[in-house]
């Protein structure tokens, strides 16, 4: 949900906990179907599931299948690999046996097979004989990858400031090029209780104001959002860009200061405190001081570091420095899903054909992969308890 230069700090529960880890010199290496096996009957995860993706033909709680989607991404990724952009980044990429070529003539077969398959049994045979596992050496080498997920808010806005909506989102000034660095801070630009108002160097590039100041600032976490204006008209908003800041984790300041734990520390646990503590706010929000400003989309999908859109559920976000950007992966960990009789979430072990579409500030290394939710209140009450181990495969023709 980022153009160009990403969505800046993508997943929530990155967004509060992400320590960047060291990035290893070998990302991904060739796994054999045997090799493949073994390690998965060692490791935590069933190996019979792997490339099980019945999500594609059967949905959730009763829900419809996901192929119409899953087709669309696959599309939307082999736009980005027949552009000039796609030639230029696999130019650099050093992926041994990793080609635009290569990855593009995937695309397209995978997409066959989806169209061809009757079942999900039927996907992964064909899968497992055609082509060939790269699997990210992970955190640890050894292919252990933490799994997080973001996801495009909706929230209540106005056009205009009032005695309930005081906190702006703004548009990238006109003249940011030429801003000299250091730039200013998050402090400086919107103030420490985020109401710098008519005093801000941003006076005038108000798009929107939101009535909770936790809201602006998550929007700007995420890089996108819907908004409800007063009129019932619905707007969105996109990453246009950020200030030459490296990222804070909120959440590993407030541990640090003792504030909360940080073992079991997710969004809505972050939420809560400072919904008992809201003039914490002032003290920790400055902390992150990058600023990401946004431009109106007109209702277009969010947008992932590609240039193209990114599709619930099968759009992830890694570290394009180390991952073929566009290409055909594979998530094997577990996601929350809704349980509709106890209203909590409970967490599945999912094996997901995804595309490789996005990136972020946050996410660093080959143990990193931010997984997309979607839109709106479900997608981010999923989206702010995931964070689970795993592992990462991308798929390419033999």
């Amino acid at each position: 949900m980022r153009k160009k230069t990403a969505l800046m700090t993508l997943s929530l529960a990155a967004a509060i906990l992400t320590t960047v880890p060291a990035v290893a010199r070998i990302p991904l290496r060739p796994v054999s179907d045997a090799q493949r096996v073994q390690k998965q009957n060692t490791d935590c995860c069933q190996t019979e599931i792997l490339g099980l993706d019945e999500q594609i033909f059967w949905g959730q709680s009763g829900q419809p299948g996901d192929k119409h989607a899953l087709l669309t991404s696959i599309d939307h990724s082999l736009r980005y690999i027949k552009s000039p952009a796609a030639t230029a980044a696999y130019r650099r990429y050093r992926g041994t046996g990793i080609t635009r070529d290569r990855v593009q003539r995937s695309l397209e077969r995978f997409r066959q097979l989806v169209v061809r398959s009757n079942s999900p049994e039927e996907l992964q045979a064909a899968v497992s004989r055609e082509f060939m596992f790269y699997q990210s050496t992970g955190r640890d080498g050894k292919g252990d990858v933490l799994y997080t997920a973001y996801y495009e808010p909706i929230y209540q806005a106005s056009r205009v400031p009032t005695a309930e909506f005081r906190y702006p989102l703004y548009r990238l000034p006109p003249n940011f090029k030429s801003w000299r660095k250091p730039h200013p801070t998050r402090q400086e630009l919107e103030g420490k209780d985020g109401l710098l108002g008519d005093k801000s160097r941003l006076k005038g590039l108000e798009i929107v104001w939101l009535r909770d100041r936790l809201e602006a600032f998550l929007a700007q976490i995420q890089g996108s959002a819907r908004l409800q204006l007063a009129d019932g008209k619905m707007i969105s908003i996109g990453f246009a860009g950020k200030t030459d800041y490296p990222y804070t984790s909120i959440g590993k300041e407030l541990a640090k200061d003792g504030k909360l734990p940080l073992a079991g520390l997710t969004l809505p646990v972050m939420i809560n405190y400072f919904m008992q503590y809201p003039i914490e706010l002032n003290n920790y929000l400055p902390r992150n001081r990058g600023f990401v400003f946004f431009r109106e989309t007109g209702g277009a999908p969010a947008v992932g570091s590609l240039g193209v859109p990114v599709t619930a559920d099968r759009s992830i976000a890694t570290d394009k420095s180390l991952m073929p950007p566009g290409a055909l992966a594979l998530i094997h960990t577990q996601l929350p899903f809704p349980n509709d009789f106890t209203g909590s979430m409970e967490y599945r072990l999912v094996s997901r054909y995804v595309l490789d579409q996005d990136t972020g500030g946050a996410i660093k290394g080959p143990g990193r992969v931010d997984y997309f939710m979607g839109t709106g209140k479900l997608a981010g009450d999923r989206a702010g308890v995931t964070g689970h181990r795993g592992h990462l495969y991308y798929l390419l023709l033999k």
